[in-house]
């Protein structure tokens, strides 16, 4: 069944669950989605996901195309009979074979669709469109400096390629592929269903319009080879752990002639040492003695960028408290952020015979005060 008899059968729309109203970039969302949740990596050995997902990918492969969703759309929208009674039957009689030539501009377009459009005197025969790559996903690990600071890195994996020796064309090389006699390449063959003629894929070309009789040893034909490959990326400063960076023409190669996909990596951000982020803030602990927080005091802590920034404690300062330093956070195109300082009262664990007695003197200088005196006189 040739891809456009289907189009009287399914409901794309239902199919990626949006409207039939929706955005481009509201169908490629739920395409996204639903290609994560039934691609065949996640789901290994389970025939319905794969089914699902390729019925996602036929749906998007026309949803996805603004041409290809038009022509679909205003094929749904006349329906199989449309046709009848355009053939100029008479009255009351049956009507004649549905020609594509007496409605203009549709004609042309249904007519591509269903193997039946005019062609100008001369005009060569039309093979099967270009069909865009398809898109890879990769994954990468960032330290969390250069995730902040942005970096440009290689990524290194393995793919489809357009083929090094025959350079695409399936062909051995000093061989060219020709037309193919069984549908003078034009790629379809007429199935004539009454009011329309269906097409399908030619069996001989695959589709493709031309015939390979000499196949490139490389590729066997297909015109793609799987190769290792070194993809150049620029991370942006500021990434965030499993934010999804887009590399557009980077993924597989397309198909008699059709742009390559993209490819899509996620950034996975290692933890650092000393810092932790929130958003374009930078996050830091700082430990205090109690002496300091208590009397107040001025301390030294580092920048994410190796320097160091003095921070002023006021007296009486609660342990847990946050401090702000401006400007020393996350700086993306958008804005920068700030560095948040917390200090924490250090508690020692073991004390000297001096220091014990420093503690002791300290609690006898309370006069019984307690901090739980709120409680009541039950609180000890």
């Amino acid at each position: 069944m040739a891809p456009q008899r289907e189009w009287f059968e399914k409901d794309y729309y239902r199919i990626l669950g949006v409207s039939d109203t929706a955005t481009a970039k509201e169908i490629k969302s739920a395409f996204r989605n639903l290609s994560r949740k039934y691609h065949p990596d996640t789901n290994p050995g389970d025939t319905s996901a794969e089914e699902r997902f390729k019925e996602v990918s036929a749906a998007y492969d026309v949803l996805g195309d603004p041409q290809r969703r038009k022509e679909y759309d205003e094929v749904r929208r006349l329906g199989p009979m449309a046709g009848a009674g355009m053939g100029g039957g008479g009255p009351g009689g049956p009507a004649s074979g549905f020609r594509f030539d007496n409605i203009g501009d549709l004609g042309d377009m249904l007519g591509g669709l269903f193997g039946r459009g005019r062609r100008g005197a001369g005009q060569a025969p039309r093979g099967q469109g270009p069909h865009r790559g398809q898109d890879l996903e990769a994954e990468l690990h960032l330290d969390f400096d250069d995730a902040v600071q942005g970096v440009t890195t290689t990524l290194y994996l393995t793919s489809e390629a357009v083929c090094t020796t025959c350079h695409g064309s399936g062909a051995r090389p000093g061989t060219t592929p020709h037309q193919c006699p069984q549908c003078d390449g034009r790629g379809v063959l007429d199935d004539n269903q009454g009011f329309f003629s269906f097409s399908t894929p030619c069996p001989m070309c695959a589709g493709r319009g031309y015939v390979v009789e000499d196949p490139c040893p490389t590729c066997t034909g297909t015109g793609v080879e799987m190769r290792p490959r070194e993809v150049k990326v620029r991370i942006p400063a500021g990434v965030e752990d499993g934010q999804r960076i887009r590399l557009r023409g980077r993924g597989s190669p397309g198909r008699n002639g059709g742009p390559p996909g993209d490819l899509y990596v996620t950034c996975h951000i290692n933890p650092h040492a000393l810092f932790g982020r929130r958003g374009n803030d930078l996050t830091l602990t700082a430990p205090v003695t109690f002496p300091e927080i208590v009397l107040g005091s001025d301390i030294t802590v580092p920048t994410l960028d190796g320097g160091s920034v003095r921070l002023r404690i006021p007296p009486g300062t609660r342990s847990g408290r946050t401090f702000r330093v401006k400007g020393r956070g996350v700086s993306t195109k958008r804005a920068t952020g700030d560095m948040l300082v917390t200090v924490e009262v250090v508690v020692p664990q073991k004390l000297t015979a001096t220091q014990r007695k420093a503690v002791e003197a300290f609690a006898a200088a309370t006069d019984g005060q307690s901090p739980r005196d709120h409680f009541g006189a039950e609180s000890g």
